[in-house]
């Protein structure tokens, strides 16, 4: 019993705890491509392309076709930029809300400045809403 409350503990402090969050890619070492993502937790971002390459699966749509042409170990993780929250708001879904803005507006700058479309990357082109 004790052990199911521990685990129920642990579960509760993880939501309660901010993960690194920021802005992201993933480079094609075989032909410099890159993917520009954000995300609210980079750590696992990370941990995700290194499992990925464990199992030699790939459940990113945009590098599925570079992926089985050169291989995982071909894409590396780098990360860009990161936004260091405030402690005191951890859990708070408004605040999470707020930064989930702030990472968003962080990788628009990103791939407007890196363009990693094309040849360049795998990032698709926003169309312009008429």
């Amino acid at each position: 019993m004790i052990e199911k409350q521990r685990k129920k503990d642990l579960a509760a402090s993880y939501k309660q705890s901010f993960r690194r969050m920021g802005v992201y890619q993933l480079r094609n070492t075989a032909n410099g491509k890159l993917l520009i993502c954000g995300s609210m937790d980079l750590d696992g971002a990370r941990n995700r392309l290194a499992f990925m390459q464990q199992t030699n699966t790939n459940s990113m749509p945009e590098i599925q076709q570079d992926w089985k042409l050169h291989g995982g170990d071909s894409f590396v993780y780098e990360e860009l930029d990161e936004i260091k929250p405030k402690e005191e708001f951890a859990g708070d879904r408004e605040e999470m809300k707020k930064y989930k803005k702030e990472v968003d507006a962080l990788l628009g700058l990103w791939v407007e400045k890196l363009k990693p479309f094309g040849e360049a990357g795998y990032n698709q082109a926003k169309r312009l809403q008429l």
